[in-house]
């Protein structure tokens, strides 16, 4: 049985119905009560309510539930990115992390996998595909990716410590059902416009999008599978595996795969961006699981949306 910390939220409900598909039993954690999400209807899953900074809440679901793994995608990072304490919203990031470690070490599990983003290249330089072996910046602008580093080094440091298989993951820019408004990329928000039949209110990005602004994105579906695949393959010859699409996605072709399915969808977005697009090199990841995209551009505008007309607020 394989547990989930975040298991109910955006991306971990997706690793979760990836996991079941693959024939394996789940447990979900979550914080606050919450039903299960749509893409879960019907799902045989054990749901426990816990806050991952209770350690003794945390390792009593291993006296409830046989664990063999864990993958947790539950925020480890202050929220919001300047809380009012912030040292205690330190404390309790890096308290539930270790947590978790030593409820693996505790549980005997095969192995841990730990959520890390795309955000912890930036300022690594480098031309073409960014590889997981890339130096990184000892600073970042933001909150989130300074928290991933730090839980990069510490996952690593453990791992030899107490001989637990723990594996990071660096998540690329990730869209699709059950997602929020992203601040670093405008897909989402033209989605939902075109699915409404409004203009799309951007005005929770960091800066103004152009249509040659791109980024790596993974339709969220293929990245809960890739995740999955990570935590039940075999071997892995890797402590680090960049989860994304391996290509750069453009909002002018997210703009055109809309107006494909939805043809008077008023998404158009100024000329200009255009700069260097952020992408990750999945070779690890298709080498050491086999994995293989299986939604394009086309394909997932068009689930989204389908999703949306369905009835599903996001």
């Amino acid at each position: 049985m394989i547990l989930v910390t975040g298991g109910l939220g955006f991306i971990g409900s997706h690793t979760v119905r990836a996991l079941l598909d693959l024939g394996e039993d789940c447990v979900v954690v979550q914080r606050r009560a919450s039903e299960l999400p749509a893409v879960l209807d019907g799902a045989r899953v054990a749901v426990e309510r816990a806050d991952i900074t209770d350690r003794d809440a945390l390792l009593a679901i291993g006296r409830r539930h046989r664990i063999t793994g864990i993958v947790h995608l539950a925020g480890s990072f202050p929220w919001p990115p300047v809380p009012e304490e912030p040292v205690e919203a330190t404390r309790q990031a890096l308290g539930g992390l270790l947590n978790v470690v030593e409820a693996a070490q505790e549980w005997g599990v095969r192995r841990l996998g730990v959520a890390s983003t795309i955000g912890v290249y930036f300022g690594a330089g480098g031309d073409g595909p960014l590889r997981e072996d890339a130096p990184l910046a000892m600073s970042a602008a933001v909150s989130i990716p300074t928290f991933k580093k730090v839980g990069e080094l510490l996952g690593g440091f453990l791992a030899d410590a107490t001989g637990v298989d723990i594996v990071n993951y660096r998540i690329s820019g990730t869209w699709g059902p059950l997602g929020h408004p992203d601040p670093f990329f405008a897909a989402p928000a033209l989605i939902h416009a075109a699915a409404r039949g409004t203009v799309p209110d951007l005005s929770h990005l960091m800066g103004p999008a152009f249509a040659e602004d791109g980024l790596d994105l993974s339709y969220v579906k293929d990245t809960g599978r890739a995740i999955a695949l990570l935590q039940l393959a075999g071997r892995l010859n890797h402590r680090t595996y960049n989860v994304g699409s391996g290509r750069a996605t453009t909002n002018a072709q997210i703009v055109e795969a809309i107006r494909g399915v939805v043809p008077g969808a008023r998404v158009g977005l100024p000329a200009g961006g255009g700069g260097p697009h952020m992408v990750l090199d999945i070779g690890r990841l298709q080498e050491d699981t086999g994995y293989r995209a299986e939604y394009d551009t086309e394909r997932a505008v068009s689930d989204y949306i389908g999703w949306l007309r369905a009835g599903n607020e996001r």
